[in-house]
């Protein structure tokens, strides 16, 4: 069975330069092909397209071939299906075949009653009276029951309606049947789309993980201070063979850490100067004396946040209803899956919103992560118990996408959308203006303008704020005066670590989109040298495939210069042009007419850095990178890359211009980091180039310098904690040695950097699910995991359980293995170390703080097994083993 369909994924293409694909295919293969017209006109433009790169790459002295060497002409291709039996589908009748047999499917296009909810609900009402089932398709179970919830709101759930999941690409009935079939896009106004494809970039990545080391990388470790990472070395212990971390020390001294320790160590993020910070000496004072002296200096500020955070708990707030027949319609109308990590921040912002104090919350993501759903769905919350919302952004053309992106999503229901910002005309601020003060305009979209005195809202009851870093110190302040009155959710894709400190901290709510959306690619990114040559293959080849491209180059001056000559090394491309400076009404004409297709080139200024979502543009130039900050080529990068395609991003630097220190480290980790979901980890690298007080302000910097980044916020977590009266656990570091030989082979995982990313992860294990899920991942990209790598999971789980008991070390030496516990941080009942020794004669104290098990045997799995037993065991809950005891 074969499908002929999408024209650059199915072309027949040369298997050697005689045989075909087709000519390796049964003859009673049966095929299936769809709209063999619309196959043939494709084709064609491909293949003039292909040729067209090609006579381009011929001219640069570059690798071409023609279409003709290396795929079939298509009338060969009909020809060669000729043999086989098909399956010809088309709307109409198909050139060739009038003398095929030809069945019609007796189905009729349902039009009057798609488009919306209402719409749909009349046609129930005359399909139901004349005996027909409705058949709904939703793409995905969570959609379905979206669904269910809608008809069941409106008693239709047993009217004759079914709710399936499933692909159907426009509603039609069936008067054989008498079924109607409807798509849900179809019911909510929706464009059916093509079904997805899976992808293997699926899962996210934790937003807060470790940032890669490389070597001769500063690091932090918890107990014993800065020093400078020297790689990973293997080294044996007794017989065995296992993977450490080697540490650099002051005076020459080398700490070397377990892999499943790795948890313990931070990259020093911090003002470094040229010579680094200083190195710690293993053994002195030092350490535990610079982390007393910011201990003391992060208290002060602690307080002040902690006020803050009291002052927000007291105030008085709208308590909304987040659980209404309209709120199901809305959400079921989302035109995508949300993803794990969305729902769960849409779920965040719904319960705050339901409790009775101003929420503030932020929710953190990626750039097209789907923060702006979650916005929308806390303002449908807001509108619908009559409370006006405001969206406040940084640019005119981000209000501009948003007032879009509002309207249509609301535009089955009763709500006045509207937008003030220099896009708009005077009459419809003044017409916008009017409607707020009197309560008429439900949601307003704007800049800083919103923030202005003569703005009044009748009942502003949510305040939404896109990038709130990207706003000044005065508008800063007046939001401050703001968010104490109303609700507010602030979106960010790169946070600044301030206010990631006050969310982690519990000062501020946080809600974390790490998951991309289905589909979604790595961008694939080069750093180079601005050549013609290499800016006209990579504008022809994004419209070979009907897409655009953004041009950015970051100076008004001379911006048209560049256009003209972009036109003349690209005479086939129409470009147009965009920058802050134009008038208002042109910019606007500008921007609508590239999203419309007008132009295949926008050569723009970095006015499109936030928020702008043009699905269709995935190649992006930008002229003179070395000249812009690391956040911004992150922002601007990910303006493409926003739909199920490949997208690609040239930084160019100049050919012949030397460039700063901190230029090259900029464009070698925005090159580096491509994965998604890396805004995070660019952030702080952009704090570690800049240094961290240019960000925290001058009064942080010194103690930041001191002891890193990581270790900053950590103790600033810690002094919060101890204001408010909850007991602080320091970490304990629990070293473990075992005869067992426990490292990733380097024949297993390769690539070093994906090793330490295991490594990592392995190190952050909590419990045996955790390590489940690492060794399936292992198994499912690696094959079989080998014995030494399962050593380390198991001894990494072991080392979580240990740690939260407090002990700090387990070993074993011959037939025995010792578990020893921190005195003043031990964590285990003694009823439970009594009932373990009472049932299990293996097990006896040694006083005053230690554990010995006598082994049935020094086989690994033995090992390893007695000393989960154990250590499950003095994880019991006391109050059980209490009673046990007692009886």
């Amino acid at each position: 069975y074969g499908i002929l369909a999408d024209a650059e994924l199915y072309y027949p293409f040369l298997l050697d330069e005689t045989t075909t694909l087709l000519d390796s295919l049964p003859n009673d293969t049966l095929l299936y092909i769809n709209e063999t017209r619309w196959m043939n006109r494709e084709l064609t433009r491909f293949v003039e397209k292909f040729d067209q790169i090609a006579d381009d790459s011929r001219e640069n002295n570059a690798l071409w071939v023609k279409a003709d060497e290396a795929f079939v002409p298509f009338g060969e291709v009909i020809a060669a299906m000729e043999r086989m039996p098909r399956i010809m589908v088309a709307a109409g009748a198909t050139e060739g075949e009038s003398d095929a047999p030809r069945l019609s499917m007796g189905t009729i296009p349902v039009v009057e009653e798609k488009g919306s909810l209402q719409s749909f609900f009349k046609g129930m009402e005359k399909w139901h009276r004349d005996g027909y089932r409705v058949s709904i398709y939703s793409e995905s179970a969570k959609a379905s029951e979206q669904m269910r919830a809608v008809l069941d709101d409106h008693d239709l759930i047993w009217a004759g309606v079914e709710t399936h999941v499933g692909w159907v690409s426009d509603p039609f009935q069936s008067e054989a049947l008498r079924l109607v079939v409807m798509p849900q896009d179809a019911i909510f106004g929706r464009q059916a789309r093509t079904p997805h494809r899976q992808s293997k970039f699926k899962d996210g990545r934790p937003l807060l993980s470790l940032i890669e080391l490389q070597e001769r990388d500063y690091v932090v470790h918890i107990t014993h201070g800065i020093a400078q990472y020297m790689g990973i070395k293997r080294m044996k212990v007794g017989n065995e063979e296992h993977d450490f971390l080697a540490l650099q020390y002051g005076g020459s001294d080398m700490l070397y850490v377990p892999t499943y320790n790795i948890n313990m160590v931070q990259k020093y993020i911090g003002s470094t100067g040229e010579s680094g910070p200083r190195l710690d000496r293993l053994g002195s004072a030092s350490w535990e004396k610079a982390k007393s002296r910011v201990k003391a200096s992060v208290e002060a500020l602690a307080k002040d946040l902690l006020e803050l955070y009291a002052v927000r708990q007291s105030t008085k707030g709208h308590a909304f209803n987040t659980d209404t027949t309209w709120q199901h319609e809305f959400a079921a109308a989302f035109l995508y899956d949300e993803t794990p990590d969305q729902l769960r921040a849409i779920e965040d912002v719904l319960e705050d919103l339901a409790k009775p104090r101003p929420m503030d919350r932020l929710v953190c993501g990626d750039v097209g992560y789907g923060k702006t759903e979650v916005a929308m769905r806390a303002a449908f919350t807001a509108v619908s118990e009559g409370l006006q919302v405001a969206v406040l952004v940084p640019t005119t053309i981000l209000a501009q996408q948003h007032h879009q992106t509002f309207q249509l999503r609301f535009r089955e229901f009763p709500v006045e959308v509207r937008q003030i910002s220099r896009l708009a005309s005077t009459k419809d601020v003044a017409q916008a203006m009017e409607g707020l003060e009197k309560g008429t305009i439900d949601i307003v979209i704007g800049t800083h303008r919103l923030l202005s005195k003569d703005i009044k809202f009748r009942n502003l009851g949510l305040l939404v704020i896109d990038e709130e870093h990207r706003f000044g110190v005065k508008q800063k302040e007046m939001l401050r005066q703001l968010k104490k009155q109303v609700d507010t959710l602030t979106l960010t894709a790169t946070p600044i670590p301030r206010t990631l400190n006050m969310a982690m901290s519990g000062v501020r709510d946080l809600s974390v989109i790490t998951t991309p959306p289905e589909n979604r690619l790595p961008i694939e990114t080069y750093v180079t040298e601005y050549r013609p040559d290499t800016v006209r293959q990579a504008i022809l080849r994004e419209m070979a495939r009907d897409g655009q491209i953004f041009f950015v180059h970051n100076r008004v001056q001379g911006i048209e210069s560049v256009a003209m000559n972009l036109q003349q090394l690209v005479p086939e491309a129409r470009i147009g042009v965009a920058h802050g400076q134009m008038n208002e009404r042109m910019l606007e004409s500008m921007m609508m007419r590239f999203v419309h297709h007008e132009f295949d080139v926008l050569v723009c200024t970095t006015i499109i850095e936030s928020g702008l979502d043009i699905p269709n543009v995935n190649t992006i130039l930008i002229n003179r990178a070395d000249a812009l900050g690391l956040a911004q080529l992150y922002q601007l990068r990910g303006r493409v890359g926003r739909s199920d395609r490949r997208a690609y991003g040239y930084l160019f630097y100049p050919e012949d211009r030397a460039m700063s220190e901190g230029a090259q480290k900029r464009l070698r980790v925005i090159e580096e980091f491509t994965e998604l979901g890396s805004g995070f980890k660019i952030a702080m690298h952009d704090m570690e180039i800049r240094g961290a007080g240019n960000l925290l302000g001058p009064e942080q910097h010194g103690s930041i310098a001191a002891v890193g980044y990581d270790m900053y916020c950590k103790l600033l977590e810690n002094a919060i904690a101890e204001l408010k009266g909850e007991e602080v656990v320091e970490e304990v570091e629990t070293k473990i040695t075992l005869p067992i030989s426990v490292f990733i082979p380097d024949d297993y995982v390769e690539d070093g950097a994906a090793k330490m990313r295991f490594y990592q992860r392995i190190a952050s294990i909590r419990d045996r699910e955790d390590r489940d899920v690492i060794e399936a991942e292992l198994r499912d990209r690696y094959g079989n995991v080998p014995e030494p790598a399962i050593h380390l999971l198991e001894v990494a789980t072991l080392k979580a359980r240990a740690a939260r008991l407090g002990i700090t070390t387990v070993s074993v030496s011959g037939s025995r293995a010792q578990l020893v516990f921190d005195e003043g941080r031990a964590n285990v009942d003694p009823s439970v170390v009594l009932e373990l020794m009472r049932r299990d004669p293996s097990v006896e104290l040694v006083p005053p703080s230690k554990l010995a098990v006598r082994l049935a045997s020094s086989e690994p799995h033995v090992v390893l097994e007695t000393l989960e037993r154990v250590l499950v065991e003095l994880d019991r809950d006391p109050t059980n083993t209490v009673e046990a005891v007692a009886s």
